[in-house]
């Protein structure tokens, strides 16, 4: 298992307002990260906050190309981003116990905090597809380049694992600095990370490691 040492790259926030972050996403150009009542949209170049959607949402986020998916207590709802309006909600498969979220090839990966589990689930009726075990709390999740990254928390540790898809197997870990929390997660599809820092209310952008 390659291992290596977290490259943090940046760190935003705190936020006015935000007390914690939770699930993290991108659309291809911002970021959007759970903020208990709220979801905010930042600009990772600026660093500024674009926008907010009052919508609840205490734990992981996805998008899909068109609209944000936003874990809501034991419900997954649909939102449009352009107008907040939510316009669909399934089940969450960890019935409350849900941490991270990702899109990847029409499903939903969803993180089960306690239970240390990846749910693959079908994005229309909930149905679980899949699941995968973890040996740590499982915080957020991502897709990249067909890879599948968790977050995890226990304790005052936390890394990013890059786990195989089919049985689990942990395949990489970059550990974070003592201390520094992993709520949410998501890549944007090139060399960042963006990791939710918890309570901290911040969030950090973390190097990917190059491949080769």
């Amino acid at each position: 298992m390659k291992r290596s040492a977290a490259d943090i790259i940046r760190e935003y926030g705190p936020f006015p307002g935000v007390e914690a972050v939770h699930g993290v996403t991108h659309d291809g150009e911002h970021v959007w990260f759970a903020s208990g009542d709220r979801l905010t949209c930042l600009d990772p170049d600026s660093g500024e906050t674009v926008r907010t959607l009052k919508v609840p949402a205490y734990a992981g986020t996805a998008f899909d190309g068109r609209h944000i998916f936003q874990i809501a207590e034991s419900r997954i709802q649909k939102i449009d981003p352009q107008t907040g309006q939510v316009v669909a909600s399934i089940p969450a498969p960890g019935g409350g116990g849900d941490s991270g979220m990702a899109w990847s090839d029409g499903a939903l990966w969803v993180g089960e905090y306690r239970a240390r589990k990846i749910h693959q689930i079908d994005p229309e009726t909930g149905e679980v597809l899949r699941t995968l075990q973890s040996n740590r709390f499982v915080t957020g999740v991502t897709w990249v380049d067909d890879e599948l990254w968790h977050g995890t928390w226990e304790g005052d540790d936390s890394d990013l694992r890059r786990v195989d898809p089919q049985d689990g197997k942990v395949l990489e870990r970059i550990d974070m600095p003592p201390g520094t929390m992993v709520s949410g997660l998501e890549s944007d599809g090139a060399d960042r990370f963006f990791c939710g820092g918890g309570e901290s209310g911040k969030l950090r952008a973390v190097r990917r490691p190059r491949r080769g």
